[in-house]
């Protein structure tokens, strides 16, 4: 028997201690784990989304966000890649709630990730034709695209089309994809980022050290500041994906801790070159610049390089970002279909039993595939911008996350971990995990903070009537509300009295 034959029977071995056969195919190697993670991650993805917000609030002094929001996750990460590395199934924070506290904290749990990668999925979707237009209009094509929310949503139900089909054909084409995705992503962020740098510096680098802009106005600097931190708040999550794909990884109580970490590390290193490199790249004024950005009358970064880079390379450029987007759609996909298999699997979503069947051929939980694809649709029947499903989409996983590691700083008061495992903490457990919870219970107080630039109320919805009585509530609390209001009238009905999940056998 190979090495491999070995590792592969040694995993559906670990998989079977957990209850569960093996299902979905091993096929994740190292690269393909970190590349997935990574893909979640996507800077190019969340910068080109709300680098306008960003700007637009803080002005240049945005960028420190950067490297605050990334140490801040991880920390995060760190908790979770321990976690990881006891867990090896797929669905990330549930699963991990549900053998670290009890069925009903880790259905709500689970329930509030799933909706937030639905949520995710539709906000990275409606990303992609914020670059994919500017592209084909730069053609030689005679193209003349409107960027209007109409065909941005058009656009957005295309790629997640797509997305579902590559899902239903299974992990390893994911990956193929996936992996030269995140190849583009690397190679053009960077490559480009230093051409900018180097040849269209227009901004001295000590620009980052001007904050007059957070009090422009009057404004509370401090306030402000944790406003423009949204960008940056919107790419820096999805790096449990590499443990959520457990299951398809080989040997992943070794190998998802380290995408894990890795995917947190590779993102800052390209999110802070692109961010340095635009930033000094703004032609003119930058204050003025930001000022434009806010009333919407610049649309950066994208213009940023078609202003400076030749067509040809603006072109390109806009190419690799493209890609980038599509694989980080493909990836948030991925990783919401698995957790949605993960629970249906447990009985735990509706009808699961009905849809959640894997496909002999081709690996894959069809049904799981479309039901993901299609609750993804549903906010695109009411779309008002990219930005505010966005800011919906993170401040739900944030809360997912909080919720997550809650659950594992009291097992970690219990005496959990009782076993080793390929990746641990040891006596560093219990302050990083309290330090994860400081962070992000900060942060959910940022997204809860109401603000018509970042958590505005549901009265500024266009195009919708919205009832006095709720003309006030801020989007991300309506957000909560209704998904746990739906979750909780489902768990009262059909949960509540649901077997418990048995523990996993000992050397967890």
């Amino acid at each position: 028997m190979s090495v491999s034959e070995e590792t592969h029977h040694a995993d559906v071995a670990d998989l079977a201690k957990f209850g569960y056969r093996q299902e979905l195919r091993r096929a994740l190697g190292v690269y393909s784990s970190f590349a997935v993670a990574f893909s979640y991650i996507s800077p190019s993805t969340g910068i080109f989304t709300l680098y306008f917000l960003g700007i637009g609030l803080g002005g240049p002094a945005f960028i420190w966000s950067w490297p605050i929001v990334v140490l801040g996750q991880f920390i995060i990460a760190l908790n979770f890649a321990e976690v990881s590395s006891h867990f090896p199934v797929v669905g990330s924070v549930y699963q991990w709630t549900k053998y670290l506290s009890n069925r009903h904290y880790s259905w709500l749990t689970g329930w509030i990730y799933l909706f937030a990668g639905v949520l995710t999925v539709t906000a990275v979707d409606v990303t992609v034709p914020i670059v994919l237009i500017p592209f084909l209009n730069g053609l030689p094509l005679g193209l003349n695209i409107a960027n209007d929310l109409e065909t941005q949503r058009i656009i957005a139900v295309i790629v997640l089309i797509s997305t579902t089909a590559l899902n239903v054909f299974g992990v390893r084409l994911v990956a193929i994809v996936n992996n030269t995705g995140v190849v583009f992503e690397i190679l053009g962020m960077v490559i480009f980022a230093l051409i900018l740098l180097i040849f269209y510096s227009h901004q001295s680098p000590s620009v980052v050290l001007d904050f007059s802009y957070l009090s422009v106005g009057g404004a509370n600097p401090l306030g402000t500041f944790f406003a423009a931190m949204f960008m940056s708040l919107f790419v820096v999550y999805g790096f449990d994906t590499a443990s959520t794909l457990a299951e398809e990884t080989k040997n992943p109580r070794r190998e998802a801790p380290k995408a894990v970490l890795a995917s947190v590390i590779g993102a800052f290193i390209i999110g802070a070159i692109f961010l340095f490199a635009t930033l000094l790249a703004i032609p003119g004024d930058i204050n003025k610049y930001a000022a434009d950005a806010a009333a919407f009358k610049a649309a950066p970064p994208v213009d940023i390089i078609t202003v400076n880079l030749p067509g040809w390379a603006a072109e390109t450029y806009l190419f690799v970002v493209f890609a980038a987007i599509y694989v980080c759609c493909l990836a948030i996909q991925t990783s919401t279909i698995r957790l949605g298999f993960g629970m249906a699997r447990d009985g735990k979503l509706p009808l699961g039993r009905v849809y959640n069947n894997v496909s002999s051929t081709l690996h894959t939980p069809i049904g799981t595939c479309i039901v993901i694809g299609g609750l993804s649709a549903v906010p695109l029947l009411y779309y008002s911008g990219a930005g505010l499903v966005a800011i919906a989409a993170t401040g739900m996983i944030y809360l997912s996350y909080f919720l997550g590691n809650l659950a594992i700083l009291i097992a970690r008061t219990k005496g959990w971990p009782k076993e080793t495992a390929p990746f641990k903490l040891g006596r560093w457990g219990v302050p990083v995990n309290i330090l994860g919870l400081v962070w992000g219970g900060s942060m959910l107080i940022n997204f809860l903070w109401p603000r018509g630039s970042s958590n505005p109320p549901l009265s500024a919805l266009p195009n919708i009537t919205v009832p006095d009585f709720l003309a006030n509530v801020p989007i991300f609390e309506a957000t909560v509300v209704a998904i746990v209001v739906i979750g909780a009238v489902y768990y009262l009905i059909a949960q509540r009295g649901s077997a418990m999940t048995p523990a996993p056998q000992p050397g967890n």
